[in-house]
């Protein structure tokens, strides 16, 4: 059997506060200005298609993550499916249907004009946030790509293509795109593509970035900010930042069911938000029946789907609340997805049976590992984040009769695309300390 073609595709998320400049050679583009997408056939129900499939991706890769991950979680299920939906541009027979599956494809002409409307309105100007999202496809120089794929990827999905030389000059093509995803997440992701990850074999490298720098919409006052208590589990706690504020006329988007809180936390622009899903603990009085109820919730109770994040979200009204208190942290993840990946339903895609005929017109690729890299900081001012996803292919007590958010409990918390719904980073709080 002839060796597989080694390709890797990297993708990569950033949240950061001051936005990149500069053009390196061999740049595809300014890192900063991305370039636009064709969404002229795009729908509302079309988008709300994609959105849909983006935020089911979400939750499944989260209930697999939480079968491996005993600690927090974070990672951004869009810079993977903007990956693999680049990827999957490629992809023919089971491997196509498989990827399908696993990421809730919708028909690819929906998908196509549909997730250029995303990606455009991610990169709208004029906003009082900063949040950008651009694709790039480095090709080397002289390996014979189909130019439909090449074109439908750009058309599309904004991934211009820019010649390198991964055969002569595999360690200098590293440094390019190191530097080029450097620029585009103002430093905080370096050297993403290790030393000795691209060689002689590898002929392609996709790179998705997404950029945002987000304020709360009402601060926190840091001089509220105090060392609490945050309970891991009823027997292990940890001292922590807690922020706090009493809001005095503000309200808040929010929902009290049956086992949590939900809790919307806007940023200054008004079209992103962090949601904060909250287990019920502690105990609180029924002036109907006269008792007190102990709540016990954990996250584990907690049902996640896109579904059901709509029907919660379907509860939230403005309220007024006595008080919120929520945890400063800052921490990073990283993943090796290929086993999750195949334990999800893509198979094929990672042996020599898959097919990428799409990409080159041979089936000669095959992917080798995915790895996502994340970090994000929440503090009084605001969020910043920043996710890597690379894909190489292989030739509480509750007071009585008072609304209160304390979060001193694990928790989920996910940065949403108001407008469309689209789940941009998603994460698990266990433990804020580390």
């Amino acid at each position: 059997m002839s060796k597989k073609i080694l390709i890797i595709i990297f993708v990569l998320i950033i949240i950061s506060a001051v936005s990149a400049t500069g053009l390196l050679f061999l740049f595809p583009y300014q890192p900063d200005q991305p370039p636009k997408a064709d969404d002229t056939n795009a729908t509302q129900y079309g988008t709300q298609e994609v959105v849909n499939a983006v935020n089911q991706f979400a939750f499944d890769l989260y209930y697999q993550l939480e079968q491996s991950e005993t600690g927090n979680i974070f990672y951004s299920p869009y810079s993977i499916f903007s990956a693999l939906a680049m990827t999957y541009e490629g992809a023919k027979g089971e491997t196509a249907e498989e990827m399908e599956s696993v990421l809730h494809f919708p028909e690819v002409d929906t998908l196509r004009a549909n997730f250029a409307a995303i990606y455009n309105n991610i990169n709208k100007e004029d906003k009082e946030y900063e949040l950008k999202t651009g694709n790039a496809l480095w090709v080397q120089q002289d390996y014979p790509f189909l130019d439909d794929y090449l074109n439908i990827v750009e058309r599309y999905y904004g991934g211009k293509a820019v010649n390198v030389d991964f055969v002569r000059e595999p360690e200098k093509s590293i440094q390019t795109i190191n530097s080029f995803i450097e620029e585009q997440t103002n430093g905080k992701i370096k050297d993403l593509i290790p030393e000795g990850a691209i060689n002689e074999l590898t002929r392609l490298v996709l790179t998705n970035a997404i950029y945002f720098k987000g304020t709360w919409e009402w601060e926190f006052d840091k001089s509220d900010t105090k060392e609490k208590d945050f309970k891991i589990t009823p027997k292990e706690v940890v001292k922590i930042q807690m922020m706090h504020m009493d809001p005095d006329k503000t309200e808040f988007n929010y929902a009290e069911l049956e086992k949590l809180q939900i809790l919307e936390l806007p940023y200054k622009g008004e079209n992103i938000s962090m949601l904060i899903l909250l287990p019920k603990q502690g105990e609180t009085y029924d002036y109907e029946t006269e008792e007190i109820i102990v709540y016990n919730y954990t996250l584990g109770d907690i049902e996640l789907s896109a579904e059901k994040l709509n029907e919660y979200k379907a509860h939230m009204k403005k309220t007024k609340l006595d008080s919120i208190s929520v945890p400063k942290f800052e921490f990073d993840t990283k993943y090796f997805m290929k086993e999750v990946l195949s334990a999800m339903g893509m198979h094929s895609a990672f042996s020599s049976d898959a097919d990428f005929s799409g990409i080159d017109g041979k089936r000669n690729l095959f992917i080798n590992q995915v790895i996502h890299q994340a970090y994000v900081n929440v503090d009084e001012e605001g969020t910043e984040a920043a996710a890597a996803t690379a894909v190489g292919m292989v030739e509480t007590a509750m007071p009585r009769n008072m609304k209160i958010f304390n979060a001193d409990h694990p928790f989920i918390f996910i940065i949403q695309e108001k407008e469309t719904g689209a789940i941009l980073f998603l994460g698990k709080v266990v433990n804020p300390t580390l």
